[in-house]
């Protein structure tokens, strides 16, 4: 079984994973924009019980454009965002894959809010067309 570990900058919050994500994604939503500073967000789904938490963290909830509540779970040390649960996804944590700090790590499949993507940006050939915008 695949073991992977996740940590923010500094390295005081940090989890280790076991197994495969359940879906790997892209959003271009403006919200995910702004938390990133990048004009992209990637995350990986894991089921609740593949994660062990280690370290503390702050917790901010927004609600989604779904409608949904998002819990952000960052570090209060060096504000990196390492996960978030949401009501649309119980049961769930959505990791940011940067912080795997894995270049192998696997691509999104699905891409999320694809009309809020900036022009410029280009999506792998293989990614699936739009999808339904309910995400978070």
């Amino acid at each position: 079984m695949t073991t992977r570990r996740v940590a923010c900058s500094c390295g005081q919050l940090h989890l280790t994973i076991e197994g495969e994500p359940s879906r790997i994604s892209m959003c271009h939503c403006l919200e995910c924009q702004r938390r990133t500073g990048a004009v992209i967000s990637n995350q990986a789904r894991f089921r609740r019980e593949q994660v062990i938490f280690a370290g503390k963290a702050t917790t901010w909830t927004r609600t989604a454009e779904s409608g949904n509540a998002l819990t952000f779970h960052f570090c209060p040390v060096c504000g990196s965002t390492i996960y978030w649960e949401g009501e649309g996804f119980p049961g769930y944590v959505a990791v940011a894959i940067g912080n795997f700090a894995d270049p192998d790590f696997p691509a999104p499949t699905v891409a999320v809010w694809e009309e809020s993507r900036h022009p410029w940006v280009s999506l792998p050939p293989d990614t699936p067309p739009k999808h339904a915008a309910k995400q978070g």
